[in-house]
């Protein structure tokens, strides 16, 4: 049975004066390996660094000691992982908060060690494991770990760790989506909505064209904060700690380094928490059944109908053995099918917000990013889905005769 656990303070934690260069991305990871291990400079072995790929907004690299004689696995243990935030990130992550988060599943054994901060990144342990991919994500061994972590996180981590008091005359998007009540705000924040709120606000407006797609996407999250900022979550949890990023990259299967995993179920653990943030859990398993399709927005690949509710079975017990209280006079009313069905219920209703969400997330990064990728088309696909929900939602896609999209179509398999 988990419990919270104290949070130290994230200044707690030692700071290298060093900028990443991402021009000289291998020189910098290992100046920054020496600086925090600076044993490793004067140890027999080489340090090697390898620089990873898959991010698309950070760049991220690993530095190990490759000591003679020891096995990859052995070496793996004091590895280091470094990632340098993407230009202009900051309009995006609240980095604070990013660590905040990381030093609390630290605390809690859900994470790696946060092991240093420099100019313009983080340093922390290295997970041993196989790296999901989008296909992985799909298979029931791999899913039912993740659910049974997601319900870990949403019934045991405190959002008291990722949550300030808001300056509610001075911030007009928090303001807008406190869930104001009798000069009282209902909803922790910051959240989901004050977030995209925040992210909408930063999209240009020079030309026609982006002012009026500005105004739509605001009203578009009037209407959705106002219809699902009050969702009811198990327990009267209606906002839990959200990863809100458990794309593939981001799970990883728990194998030692050097062996290939055999598909067999094993735990996985979960990396990247930069966007933590509290929100409804439904949200937070919509955005991750959003991410069985990939980058490459493969919508055949999203769960039906029987996936989402083996998804859920698990989800629910792993919630409930992590949240009922071990004071054994308390006395719990639960109905697991209850709970599985209303939370497919929810995610249903749920599913065209992932795309909503990183619609307009990468509309700020092709302002902003350095990293070769199409933000602009990846845009376009992301703010499809959600308009493909929407169209479904309000029968104006029956109504024009419109055939239903790939996405919609897998979603309501059974």
């Amino acid at each position: 049975m988990s419990s919270p656990t104290r949070v130290d303070s994230p200044m707690a934690v030692p700071f290298l004066p060093i900028t990443f260069d991402n021009a000289e991305p291998e020189a910098s990871a290992l100046k920054l390996a020496y600086a925090l291990r600076p044993a490793w400079k004067e140890s027999e072995g080489e340090v090697e660094i390898e620089k990873f790929t898959d991010g698309i907004t950070n760049v991220l690299c690993k530095a190990t000691k490759q000591h003679p004689g020891r096995t990859d696995a052995q070496n793996d243990q004091d590895a280091v992982l470094m990632r340098a935030y993407g230009q202009g990130t900051a309009v995006l992550i609240d980095r604070e908060r990013e660590m905040k988060a990381h030093n609390l599943l630290a605390n809690t054994g859900l994470a790696p060690p946060l092991l240093a901060r420099f100019e313009n990144g983080l340093m922390y342990g290295f997970v041993q494991g196989h790296v999901c991919s989008p296909e992985d994500l799909r298979k029931p061994a791999v899913y039912r770990q993740t659910a049974k972590l997601i319900g870990q996180w949403h019934a045991a981590l405190p959002i008291s760790a990722i949550t300030s008091t808001p300056d509610l005359e001075k911030d007009a998007a928090d303001r807008k989506h406190c869930g104001l009540k009798d000069g009282k705000h209902t909803r922790p924040m910051p959240n989901i909505w004050s977030l995209m709120q925040h992210w909408i606000d930063a999209l240009p407006e020079s030309t026609p064209k982006e002012k009026e797609r500005k105004t739509v996407l605001d009203a578009e999250l009037t209407q959705l904060s106002a219809r699902f900022g009050e969702t009811p979550g198990l327990d009267g949890r209606d906002y839990i700690f959200s990863h809100c990023d458990l794309l593939s990259g981001n799970v990883v299967i728990q194998t030692p380094s050097g062996t290939k995993w055999d598909g067999s179920e094993k735990p996985v653990s979960f990396i990247d928490y930069e966007y933590s943030t509290p929100g409804p859990a439904a949200f937070d398993i919509a955005n991750h059944f959003a991410e069985w399709a990939g980058f490459e927005c493969d919508h055949a690949g999203v769960p039906t109908r029987s996936q989402r509710r083996d998804f859920l079975k698990h989800y629910v017990g792993a919630f409930r053995y992590h949240s009922i209280s071990d004071d054994i006079t308390t006395s719990v009313d639960i109905d697991m099918r209850e709970d599985v069905e209303q939370l497919f219920r929810q995610i249903d209703e749920f599913r065209g917000l992932p795309g909503f969400f990183w619609g307009i997330w990468a509309l700020i990064q092709a302002m902003i990013s350095l990293i070769e990728f199409d933000y602009p088309s990846y845009a376009e696909l992301r703010l499809g889905e959600y308009w493909a929900w929407k169209a479904e939602e309000d029968g104006s896609r029956k109504q024009k005769g419109e055939e239903m999209t790939v996405r919609e179509r897998r979603w309501a398999e059974e």
